[in-house]
C-alpha cells in the first residue's frame, strides 16, 4: 500500500511525497491532493519509483456453485 508524506512550511508552501506508489499513478495522487488543498503544483520531481512498473497480482481461483 502506498503512502503520502505531506509537509507544511511556515511560508504556506506544501510539499507532498509519495512512497510505495509505482509508475505514473503517483502524479494522479499529487493532482488530487492539489485540488483538495486548493493549491497549485509548481514543480514535480520524479523518484525512482515513477519509472518502475506496478505489478498486479490476480487471484485466478474459480468458485463453483452447487446447483
Amino acid at each position: 500500500m502506498g503512502k503520502m508524506k505531506i509537509r507544511l512550511f511556515p511560508d504556506g508552501t506544501i510539499q507532498m511525497e509519495t512512497e510505495g506508489i509505482k509508475g505514473k499513478k503517483c502524479t494522479d495522487y499529487a493532482k488530487v491532493f492539489a485540488r483538495l488543498a486548493d493549491a497549485k503544483i509548481y514543480s514535480m520531481e520524479k523518484t525512482e519509483e515513477y519509472y518502475q512498473e506496478e505489478i498486479l497480482h490476480l487471484d485466478e481461483t474459480q468458485h463453483l456453485k452447487d446447483n
